[in-house]
């Protein structure tokens, strides 16, 4: 499946979720830090890339989540927490199993950009970065959640420009460091 991206509106919405404005290239996460793969759930090798890249990054827990009315205590009151701009200290991995949703990240200009994940779609967000999640019209997606270690989810709500991750973040994306990617 295709990935989705795209340029959301100067207030950070848009009129239609599905009609999205002109397309991105997955250039312009790399740029930010956001890393992609898309893994079909449904076929043996995709397992085996799945193991490939938890290996490689650390990632020794996992646990399945489902948002959608029926399946999350609370639905209403969680997805204003999820859409309420925020960072974390460590990544946020999340590989989509079923349904779809919509990450928004925060640019270089501080300008949001929306990805549309669906089923097979597997993203990384980089420690720091401001970002948000909301589901789309189909109101449910199954997502597998990695971690390095046991599981920490813990949010802190914008601003938080003085936090050391989200201060290193800046430093990776605007300075000359820059991050050290590998996905496709």
């Amino acid at each position: 499946m295709a990935h989705l991206v795209w340029m959301l509106g100067e207030n950070g919405e848009e009129k239609s979720f599905e009609n999205p404005n002109e397309l991105l290239p997955l250039s312009r996460l790399e740029e930010i830090g956001v890393l992609y793969w898309h893994l079909d759930p449904k076929k043996s090798e995709s397992e085996e890339e799945l193991t490939k890249i938890r290996r490689e990054r650390g990632y020794s827990y996992f646990d399945l989540t489902e948002i959608c009315p029926d399946k999350l205590e609370n639905y209403e009151e969680k997805l204003k927490s999820f859409y309420c701009e925020h960072i974390h200290a460590d990544e946020e991995i999340r590989y989509c199993l079923e349904g779809s949703g919509y990450f928004d990240v925060r640019d270089k200009d501080d300008k949001w950009i929306r990805i549309w994940i669906k089923e097979g779609d597997m993203i990384i967000l980089p420690a720091g970065i401001y970002h948000r999640f909301i589901v789309d019209s189909n109101n449910y997606i199954k997502l597998m959640r990695l971690f390095i270690g046991e599981p920490v989810w813990t949010a802190y709500n914008r601003p938080q420009e003085d936090h050391p991750v989200r201060q290193e973040y800046v430093k990776n994306v605007k300075g000359d460091t820059g991050f050290a990617l590998a996905a496709h």
